[in-house]
């Protein structure tokens, strides 16, 4: 078919990483110092995914490099190469241990079905508590058959709308014009890729001694899954000290915590109990970054919500990540990546552009991995507004903010080019030691010629470290 009327012109990566940057009021002289090198097409997709991928990791690195300026009062040059970019965007799926192969993180459920009415509808069953709530809602057994079955039986929108009321992750297919048309991707178009905003006040508060951009700044990580474990480890490879703090009755999916835990410390904390809020609170005030990624209200209802750890720490930055935005009627609804692409028109463009029936995901979780990178970018910018002008600091984000600017970069004529497979990035792979084995993942694509990017801790299995900072 005519691919060509499907295109827009791409912006450049320079032009979107130019964007990010006034966005966030950044000095416009550090944008001197920036190379970006490569082209598209550097993944298999109508979407500019290399462009999206290169400037929200170039973003992240520019303002690390701006904060070791502020700390030495001397510039270094930073470097971001599309193709390096594109694969760190899939870094979980290249992420080996022991030499064995790439584990599967999908449940044999979850994926595409096509209910009664013959619309798509796209279902996320990879939690056990997602999927046996699902099974339990369509009242089917546990195969791709039985739930096919139960669909049959619904009209698409209609079963989207009571799943989600149920607490359940499903969307429906819709096309651009669809969404454009539904208050909540009015509401998603109304706002910027992130917002950062003063939410309290507090003296300037320089950043501490040591030799890397973000040596001595601790943060505590309440993430999962992709967006923001990737705003963590981002964070680590430039000398945070990160703690990612989950509790042992949470569902996980081991190879991102594997993939996402490096450079970071990570501890038990059982919110549901008092002992387990007073130990949070007790390193919330001793933290400069706040990250949270969990459904929107659930740890805010737990005492630690923006306004709360603002008081509790002046001074925070605290950065708030959820799927489909703090405004609109689905400010509440739960979601991942994979759900928000194919809610918001992604995928039934993606497939249109490659003469596909069946909705097309893009070639990697372009959504988790560009938000993680961006919510660093916010996260370091205000600590530099932190230690220039003082305050607490509120950033937020949403994977379908990060979506709508993906979809701005514009398309390209990429569908044809070359899905790299494991054997086509050894040159991107560096092998270290874990608690988990030997780990083989992607190394961080930025280079920076004074302090070079590095995780100095490696990847430990969940609950390793005391609930404490170390000295």
């Amino acid at each position: 078919m005519e691919i060509k009327r499907f295109l827009a012109r791409p912006a450049p990566a320079i032009e979107a990483l130019t964007a990010l940057w006034k966005h966030a009021a950044a000095p416009a002289s550090a944008l001197e110092a920036m190379t970006l090198s490569g082209a598209e097409p550097a993944l298999p997709s109508s979407f500019a995914i290399g462009t999206a991928a290169q400037a929200s990791i170039a973003a992240s690195a520019l303002v690390a490099a701006e904060l070791w300026r502020m700390r030495t009062g001397r510039q270094q040059h930073v470097s971001v190469d599309m193709r390096n970019a594109a694969i760190e965007f899939r870094s979980e799926r290249y992420m080996r241990v022991e030499g064995q192969g790439r584990a599967d993180i999908w449940d044999k459920i979850a994926g595409l079905y096509r209910c009664g009415d013959g619309r798509w509808v796209r279902l996320h069953t990879n939690f056990p508590h997602h999927r046996d709530g699902l099974l339990k809602f369509l009242g089917c057994d546990y195969s791709r058959a039985a739930v096919q079955r139960a669909l049959d039986g619904w009209e698409a929108e209609r079963f989207e709308t009571t799943a989600a009321q149920a607490g359940l992750v499903v969307s429906m297919t819709r096309s651009f014009a669809e969404w454009d048309a539904h208050p909540q991707g009015q509401a998603v178009a109304g706002l910027p890729i992130l917002s950062i905003e003063k939410i309290g006040d507090a003296p300037p508060q320089p950043l501490p001694p040591g030799e890397r951009p973000l040596s001595g700044v601790r943060v505590l990580d309440l993430t999962r899954v992709i967006a923001g474990p990737v705003c963590g480890r981002t964070l680590a490879v430039h000398g945070a000290d990160v703690m990612l703090v989950t509790a042992a009755h949470l569902p996980q999916m081991m190879p991102l915590v594997m993939d996402n835990g490096r450079g970071k410390l990570s501890t038990f904390i059982d919110l549901r109990n008092a002992n387990g809020r007073e130990t949070l609170a007790a390193l919330a005030r001793d933290a400069d970054i706040f990250v949270q990624g969990y459904r929107p209200g659930a740890v805010r209802g737990n005492g630690f919500g923006p306004d709360e750890v603002a008081r509790l720490r002046p001074g925070i930055v605290y950065v708030s990540l959820c799927a489909y935005s703090h405004e609109g009627s689905w400010a509440s609804r739960r979601g991942f990546d994979s759900l928000v692409q194919n809610a918001n028109g992604i995928n039934h463009a993606e497939a249109e552009a490659a003469g596909s029936a069946q909705p097309k995901p893009l070639p990697c979780q372009a959504m988790d991995h560009a938000t993680g990178y961006l919510m660093a970018f916010g996260a370091m910018t205000a600590l530099a507004r932190r230690a220039t002008e003082g305050g607490s600091w509120n950033v937020r984000v949403s994977l379908a903010q990060t979506g709508h600017w993906i979809r701005g970069l514009g398309r390209i004529d990429g569908l044809g080019a070359p899905d790299p497979r494991f054997e086509d990035v050894r040159d991107r792979l560096e092998e270290s030691a874990s608690g988990f084995g030997k780990l083989t993942a992607v190394k961080h694509a930025a280079v920076m010629s004074e302090t070079p990017p590095h995780w100095a801790r490696p990847s430990v299995p969940l609950g390793t470290h005391e609930p404490r900072w170390p000295r």
